[in-house]
């Protein structure tokens, strides 16, 4: 019998007709003769609801004691959703991350997990029970909750599968699937059948919000099968999987636009060894996020250092920057925030040439300057003003005719 794992957002268990209606798909597929595990999040809006709950006691809550709170809303959803397959006659049972034994360090809020056991959710489909677990959530050498952050059901779903060796992981989301780009920004956005692991990762940390990074390197690393489908209907959805000739044949896959970035640039920076580890070993004490860097070549002994971080961590860097500039002979920090990253994601730009011409010179028509360049094998990302985010996106869609193909109309007899 076939394992499968099922993870539902918070869209797709925001009310109680919600969960009724995911309960049905759920006990359909069970049905069906497959072995199940269904993941869930908190409803939506609960998490935002508990954070706010906590800053009227306190504007900086302790993170310890902010785990304990957040992660009581996926374990809601998860016993009221093995209420509503009891009543459909599905065995099925709510589990907590710590009750399947899911380990993580101590990064309360932001925790990653270290060891899955899963005995009671081996034990539970041994006797045909479906488990619903709370997802976001386990618990740290201490029996401590923490929590995994954004994404972190996803994150659960993936692990889980890994662990328990499933054939397939369905992320049931309020999306179709995984598509050339962002549909509210290109109206002819299309979705693709099946995505490789390489460039689903791109594109997850370069702003597309279907699936969080830390699952997509989980599938990857595990060779786990993930499929990203609507709860609102009954689409196939996407299929993120291994690489193959098919994916090869276009130069693109998809274009990811990110506002929430801002540039730091550090001005006459001392261009001497171990500098730029000072730079960075200062961010890092702090858990910054450091992105796309560029250093200009020196002059004089001084050089300039520019490097992205995410626009809610901005300030917080120019500060631990000012503090180190001194130190270090640094003469200024300066902080630009309407910023975007534009990115185009493809396996194929292994095989094709032309592709970063044919981007730049396509921004360039439009009158988008490029403040920024990175790039790897399968990803150029340009960092612009934020104002001309759409446009280049739209450009770029257009540029490597990644939308749907218009149906030729039927001639008249």
């Amino acid at each position: 019998m076939p394992l499968i794992i099922q993870k539902y957002g918070g869209t797709s268990v925001g009310s109680i007709d919600r969960i009724n209606i995911v309960s049905e798909r759920i006990a359909a597929t069970y049905q069906a003769g497959n072995r199940l595990v269904v993941v869930v999040s908190a409803m939506t809006g609960e998490t935002d609801r508990l954070l706010n709950l906590a800053r009227q006691i306190t504007l900086s809550p302790n993170q310890r004691e902010t785990d304990m709170l957040i992660s009581s809303g996926e374990r809601v959803t998860s016993s009221l959703l093995a209420m509503a397959l009891q009543n459909r006659g599905i065995p099925a049972q709510s589990f907590t991350g710590r009750q399947v034994g899911i380990l993580t360090d101590n990064a309360h809020t932001q925790a990653r997990i270290e060891q899955i056991s899963a005995d009671r959710l081996k034990d539970a489909l041994a006797r045909e029970i479906v488990p619903v677990v709370a997802g976001f959530q386990g618990i740290n050498q201490v029996s401590d909750v923490t929590t995994l952050g954004r994404g972190g059901s996803d994150t659960t779903a993936v692990a889980l599968a890994a662990a328990l060796k499933a054939d397939l992981c369905e992320i049931f989301t309020d999306v179709e699937g995984v598509y050339t780009t962002d549909p509210n920004v290109v109206s002819s956005a299309r979705r693709l059948q099946k995505i490789s692991y390489e460039e689903m990762l791109e594109m997850a940390s370069l702003g597309a919000k279907v699936l969080h990074t830390r699952s997509v390197a989980f599938a990857m690393n595990y060779q786990i099968p993930v499929r990203v489908r609507s709860s609102f209907s009954d689409g196939e959805g996407t299929l993120v999987t291994e690489e193959d000739h098919e994916m090869e044949q276009e130069p693109v896959s998809g274009i990811t636009c990110d506002k929430n970035q801002a540039k730091v640039t550090l001005i006459g920076v001392p261009d001497q060894p171990g500098i730029a580890s000072k730079i960075f070993e200062a961010l890092s004490r702090e858990n910054m996020n450091v992105d796309m860097i560029i250093q200009n070549v020196g002059q004089e002994g001084l050089t300039d250092l520019s490097f992205t971080v995410p626009r809610g961590n901005a300030d917080q860097a120019k500060e631990i920057l000012s503090k180190l500039a001194d130190a270090v002979g640094i003469k200024d920090v300066v902080l630009t925030e309407r910023i975007a990253k534009v990115s185009i994601v493809g396996v194929g730009m292994r095989s094709h040439s032309g592709v970063a011409a044919k981007m730049f010179s396509r921004l360039a028509a439009e009158g988008i300057n490029i403040m920024m360049i990175s790039t790897s094998e399968i990803k150029i990302s340009c960092v612009i003003h934020s104002k001309y985010t759409e446009l280049a996106v739209r450009t770029l869609h257009e540029a490597f005719e990644l939308g749907m193909k218009p149906t030729p109309n039927r001639k008249k007899t």
